[in-house]
């Protein structure tokens, strides 16, 4: 069974042995239809204090492998140039 979330994403309850697992994934087309459009990727840098790694890399195109989201692992990359989107990682940078 598949729901929609907002226009990007759909939401799928997959029966486990006792769990649900819940799936996450965007639908096809952009993922960005507004923001910072001018720009030829948007991505953010953040600057934090007191993370247990010094930067960490989160998807946001919501098309990384299962096995490694949220982290970003490029995705990003082939669904913009199919979609003409110009999605990219939020990156959490605690160096000085």
């Amino acid at each position: 069974m598949a729901v929609a979330l907002r226009q990007s994403c759909a939401v799928a309850s997959v029966p486990t042995s006792r769990r649900v697992a819940v799936v996450v994934r965007a639908s096809a087309g952009q993922i960005n239809p507004s923001i910072r459009k001018s720009e030829e990727k948007v991505a953010d840098i953040i600057k934090v204090a007191n993370v247990p790694k010094p930067k960490a890399v989160f998807c946001r195109c919501w098309r990384a492998d299962a096995s490694k989201f949220p982290y970003c692992d490029g995705s990003h990359v082939k669904h913009n140039k199919e979609t003409g989107d110009n999605v990219g990682p939020l990156v959490i940078d605690s160096t000085p």
